[in-house]
């Protein structure tokens, strides 16, 4: 039903027109070609952008009912863009490097297919988007961790973005450099590489199956991969956020995953884990369509 909104009058097909409908006499070699680093690098970071600026709203409302204290608590409704600066700064740069790390890792698995006897085309699409997303996440965290906990703290405190950089710089941590900017980054990851495993290889199936050639097309794909991996995921969301806030109900700091499972357990409920669902559902649907929509267009610009 959250996806609802999306339907297009898209005529299923087996695969895509560029490939054969013979399934188990198609090669790999009629794979369309992926775009070039340089192209996936500016399209992803367009697309990245477009998404984070236009949707950060809900984004707030999502990461204040998933806070300690919950939503009123932490701003409610007001100061509704507290963060934005922090998101802006990450969303090109994260996604340019996602988009053109994953772009080249799909490339080059490409020689590697038969030497591994992967003749089956479905079969290496669902394991080449899952290997190469992987890659391209844990890439993409190297930028997006710092700017989420700077966006998360400001989205829940008064503080401004420059005071919000200098109390995190200052946090005790055990990376060695960056005090508590890389505060969730194993968990960030743990998030965000079983949702890339989920949301692309659908996207790419959904793309070829419904003969997706156009932006708009493949926009909606996208829109719906995205809904289903961002439900599935939400509860490793709710841990990553309370972690890289840092403190609980308390204001007392977490020691790790597992107190912050064990605090949330203990003072909300199991509920509170699937806290800020249907604002995280509807900000990836409606991101997923402008962010794969946007991505697309940009190839064909770039």
């Amino acid at each position: 039903p959250f996806v609802a909104f999306v339907s297009l009058s898209l005529s299923p097909t087996s695969h895509h027109s560029l490939m054969s409908t013979d399934t188990t006499s198609s090669s790999v070699t009629d794979a369309p070609e992926p775009p070039s680093f340089l192209t996936a690098l500016i399209a992803g970071g367009m697309a990245g952008t477009c998404v984070d600026v236009a949707l950060f709203p809900i984004d707030t409302v999502k990461t204040r009912l998933q806070a300690p204290g919950g939503f009123f608590r932490n701003g409610g409704f007001t100061r509704i863009y507290s963060g934005i600066v922090a998101a802006a700064a990450g969303s090109a740069p994260g996604a340019a490097i996602f988009f053109g790390t994953y772009e080249t890792c799909k490339r080059i698995q490409l020689p590697y297919e038969s030497s591994f006897g992967i003749h089956n085309k479905r079969r290496h699409d669902t394991v080449s988007h899952m290997v190469a997303a992987s890659i391209g996440e844990t890439a993409a965290c190297l930028v997006r961790v710092p700017t989420e906990v700077v966006k998360a703290k400001q989205q829940t405190s008064h503080s401004t973005f420059v005071q919000t950089v200098r109390d995190v710089l200052r946090e005790p941590h055990h990376f060695v450099i960056g005090g508590g900017l890389y505060r969730g980054f194993g968990m960030t990851l743990f998030r965000e590489i079983p949702f890339c495993m989920i949301q692309f290889p659908l996207y790419e199936h959904w793309k070829r199956h419904y003969n997706a050639t156009t932006p708009l097309q493949a926009a909606a794909c996208g829109s719906a991969a995205g809904a289903v991996a961002a439900a599935i995921t939400t509860p490793l969301d709710v841990i990553k956020t309370r972690l890289m806030l840092g403190r609980d109900h308390n204001n007392k700091m977490y020691g790790g995953v597992l107190d912050v499972v064990t605090s949330i357990y203990k003072h909300d409920g199991m509920y509170a884990f699937w806290s800020g669902l249907q604002p995280r559902v509807v900000w990836i649907t409606l991101g997923g369509f402008v962010f794969f929509g946007s991505y697309e267009c940009s190839k064909l610009l770039v």
